[in-house]
């Protein structure tokens, strides 16, 4: 099958011929129908978190099951599915207390047993990026790494929903739990930005504060449910943010991966407002926050994947979707195929988009 390879920092995937084993017990093999582009992978191919290679990114995906392995019951070829990097083995601490997303032993194959995916010739391992790898034709997966949809809810739109939109969302909805009526602030505009600004939107903040450093993206967030924008490019977002708020907001998403963003996000919550940290901040850089700001009873938390239970919190997206209150088809900018991934890395850093979509179909 096809695939696009990661082969060193800095340096455009490639596409090329690698081999998918066969499953092995509670195994799938999905055909991948889309794929989004998310940051995350940006963050590996800039050397920013580190990922043996050569490797197979991708990771926000939808697609069709062709094979099972054996003791796969929940999953039938045919059925449609969103995969999620959250992938859990239902049996440790953090999976029975209710926190999958936390999952202490993702399942994966031992080091004696063959590789998922191999280079073609050499038959050189590959590295399975998020225990997914969905920059290729195919996907050779653990079953708990699945959730089965409806086959009528578009492939597309779907994928969004395997990160940006739950990790979005999920942050609103599950990690910081906001009530009706709140103020909101959100950095960084982005796929997952967009999604935390429509997860305000839907929970009922009466103010939502986006920003960014694009104006259309600014301009987009509106569509989507912000009600005021600050272009930090030319503001002092947390001074503009406590004008616009009347001193701060209740609650903050530092959707970007910056330092500065999340000491902003800090920056601009009243006493007793939490600030939530959702983007890849690089590995080895500190937050820097004012001890004596905690006696104002400030909170700052992280988020992975949006706190998600993804079986079940998946299908309760695609009913909002359904409904007309999540919206997923103005989150697409750009369709391209697997040849247009460098393309669509290098729009994202550009700022030229809200979420690219490569498909296969």
């Amino acid at each position: 099958m096809k695939a696009a390879v990661f082969h060193a920092v800095n340096t455009p995937l490639t596409i090329e011929e690698v081999n998918i084993d066969g499953p092995m017990a509670r195994e799938v093999v999905v055909r991948t129908a889309a794929s989004g582009v998310c940051h995350s992978d940006l963050h590996f191919v800039e050397g920013l978190y580190p990922m043996v290679t050569p490797a197979i990114l991708g990771h926000e995906t939808a697609g069709v099951v062709e094979e099972v392995g054996d003791l796969v019951t929940y999953l039938k070829p045919g059925d449609h599915v969103i995969s999620c990097l959250s992938v859990f083995c239902g049996t440790c601490h953090q999976c029975l207390s209710g926190h999958p997303s936390r999952c202490s032993q993702r399942p994966r194959r031992a080091e004696d047993e063959p590789p998922r995916l191999s280079l073609a010739g050499s038959g050189a391992a590959l590295t399975q990026g998020f225990n997914l790898s969905s920059y290729a034709e195919r996907m050779l997966v653990h079953e708990n790494a699945l959730v089965k949809i409806d086959d009528d809810m578009p492939l597309d739109r779907a994928a969004l929903i395997g990160c940006g939109v739950i990790t979005g969302v999920g942050a609103v909805f599950n990690t910081a739990r906001i009530e009706p009526g709140c103020s909101v602030a959100v950095f960084g505009l982005g796929g997952v930005g967009m999604s935390v600004v429509q997860g305000a939107r839907i929970a009922g903040a009466r103010m939502i504060i986006a920003v960014d450093v694009v104006e259309p993206k600014l301009a987009h967030a509106l569509e989507l449910g912000a009600t005021h924008v600050v272009d930090a490019s030319s503001h002092d977002p947390v001074e503009a943010i406590r004008n616009l708020s009347g001193g701060g907001v209740d609650y903050s998403f530092e959707a970007i991966g910056l330092k500065v963003a999340a000491e902003q996000a800090w920056n601009c919550v009243i006493p007793g407002g939490t600030a939530t940290v959702v983007g890849m901040i690089p590995v080895g850089e500190k937050v820097e926050i004012e001890g004596r700001m905690f006696l104002s009873e400030r909170k700052i938390q992280g988020s992975g994947m949006g706190s998600n239970r993804f079986r079940t919190d998946m299908p309760r997206l695609i009913e909002l979707y359904r409904q007309g209150r999540l919206l997923l088809d103005e989150m697409i900018t750009r369709r391209g195929r697997l040849e247009d991934v460098n393309e669509a890395f290098r729009a994202m850093k550009a700022g030229e988009v809200t979420r690219s979509v490569l498909m296969f179909d």
